[in-house]
């Protein structure tokens, strides 16, 4: 064939590609994954949203929508991330797993706090924060169809991550007179019998609810008849209100066997932006989750890992500050509120309180209300699950003042109401 001929072909073939008319039917949403196509909204990325409209609309907002740190880390936490920024260690990448220093800081802790043996090696796992561990472990264990039950209310991450594994989520409902801890005994034999995985968090979000030995060695009994893993979620280690410091999961006789326990920098050390954390349990399951680590994950920053070892290492007397700081701000909030004739439940840990919304009104209603009209950004307790349904949440990231403000403007809007 001539060269003339094949150039007529080459146009001959580009006329008919350009006259394709199955090329004008490509749309790009039909590539996308059924996976990515049923996860729910972000309640705190929405919230963000709306605080951020009121303020551009000139509305003097307190925001108590979130769990950001209000103040630093330890000082020598911070001294500690400097110096490892000019160690050349650090330049490099750092191990897959975490750093050696920073794991067997994470047992050291474990022994002192719980008295908890682990191996450092092979039931430890450094991640970059207490949300990206909750993903893995659930990605670990979960298939298609896989049923996770979950207490509710609860941290909306726990739908969220179980959505992108195409799991199913079932709530056992919870209310204040039990304290906000479920009756595993009242859940229908049934329900055990399909569950893959239970998701604890004590103290919880957002009720501050806190677990006991007996709570906790029924859900290991359960797991261990029913065959089905336990995740705790146990992000506020150290942030309790009572006297007695809030227990791990896996102090629990035999909880080993068939659990894992995420633990957060974040909150014992106001960290939030650095993002930092670990995962431990069972060696067989950690193995598994760090496989899927290994393609999934970004490596923990080595700065971090160097300044969590320092804090993981000392006396935690600044997590007990912590505890005790939120503690009183807790009950300045409780107190402001019943002036306004508002109940918040009792909270026994964590950052953030738990309010019922006024008879008869609607929790998002009332949130969208309190916003605009006493300029106080909450959370719905619709946001945390069906079962949150008719509570707000605030956070307790914030100093005093600023509180007991947020409390007398509500009273005022309360009195303006009625």
């Amino acid at each position: 064939m001539s060269e003339a001929a094949l150039n007529m072909e080459h146009m001959v073939n580009a006329e008919q590609v350009a006259q394709d008319p199955s090329d004008g039917d490509f749309k790009l949403d039909s590539m996308i994954a059924m996976r990515a196509q049923h996860i729910p909204g972000n309640p705190f990325a929405m919230g963000d949203a709306r605080v951020a409209r009121a303020v551009a609309n000139g509305e003097d907002v307190i925001d108590l929508s979130k769990g950001n740190p209000d103040g630093q880390p330890p000082e020598f936490m911070v001294d500690e991330a400097i110096r490892a920024t000019h160690d050349p260690e650090d330049f490099r990448y750092t191990a897959f797993n975490g750093k050696p220093a920073f794991l067997q800081a994470a047992a050291s802790w474990y022994q002192r706090e719980h008295g908890i043996d682990l191996d450092s090696k092979t039931q430890l796992l450094a991640v970059s924060g207490a949300s990206v561990g909750i993903g893995l472990v659930i990605l670990t264990l979960i298939n298609p169809g896989d049923l996770v039950v979950v207490p509710g209310p609860y941290y909306p991450q726990y739908e969220g991550s179980t959505a992108v594994a195409q799991g199913r989520l079932h709530a056992i409902p919870t209310d204040e007179e039990h304290d906000f801890l479920p009756d595993l005994d009242a859940v229908d034999e049934s329900v055990w019998s399909q569950t893959k995985l239970l998701i604890l968090n004590y103290p919880n979000n957002p009720t501050g609810a806190v677990a006991n030995p007996e709570f906790f060695a029924k859900a290991v009994a359960l797991a261990k008849r029913y065959h089905f893993i336990i995740m705790h979620d146990f992000a506020y280690a150290g942030i309790g209100f009572d006297e007695k410091a809030p227990i791990s999961l896996l102090e629990t006789p035999g909880a080993m066997d068939v659990s894992v326990e995420l633990c957060s920098l974040s909150k014992m050390y106001m960290v939030a932006g650095w993002r930092g954390g670990f995962i431990a349990g069972n060696p067989v399951l950690m193995d598994a989750i760090k496989c899927l680590n290994l393609q999934t994950t970004l490596l923990v920053t080595s700065t971090v890992l160097d300044a969590g070892a320092a804090a993981l290492n000392s006396d935690q007397a600044s997590v007990r500050v912590l505890a005790a700081r939120y503690r009183k701000r807790f009950e300045t909030l409780k107190a402001g509120l019943a002036k306004a004739g508002l109940h918040l439940c009792e909270s026994h840990g964590g950052l953030f309180a738990w309010m019922r919304v006024p008879q008869g009104e609607n929790d998002r209603d009332f949130t969208t209300w309190l916003l605009h009209t006493a300029g106080i950004a909450v959370l719905a307790g619709s946001d945390f699950g069906p079962t949150g349904a008719g509570f707000v949440r605030l956070s307790l990231l914030k100093p005093e003042s600023e509180l007991a403000e947020a409390t007398r403007r509500i009273s005022a809007a309360m009195q303006q109401r009625h």
